[in-house]
């Protein structure tokens, strides 16, 4: 009866080893898998962290094109100012110049 007894407890200790070593590899199984999710979140975390430094950069290169282009606005204005007063002025000259021809045709006649 003392054999049964000690028998029946290395099976309940085999089983209690297995259940353990099972409980163990669910655990470890579980952490991997939490390791590669949180490995895929910080390479996501990494890629988006890149992307927004592309954007930052476009943005920047977006500013400086938009600030030469309002100089370059600013002056066309400026040349656009200059040839209106050169047009006024040929217009100018070419009435004096036609009021010139009829004072010389009428000398000359």
């Amino acid at each position: 009866m003392a054999a049964a007894p000690a028998g029946s407890g290395a099976d309940a200790q085999a089983r209690f080893g297995r259940s353990v070593k099972g409980l163990l590899i669910d655990r470890v199984t579980g952490c991997g898998t939490d390791v590669i999710a949180l490995t895929k979140q910080v390479l996501k975390g990494s890629r988006s962290s890149e992307l927004l430094g592309h954007a930052a950069r476009n943005m920047v290169m977006q500013e400086d094109a938009i600030l030469h282009s309002e100089d370059s606005l600013r002056k066309m204005a400026i040349i656009t100012t200059h040839l209106q007063y050169q047009q006024e002025a040929i217009q100018k000259n070419v009435e004096h110049s036609s009021n010139l021809q009829d004072q010389l045709r009428h000398l000359l006649k």
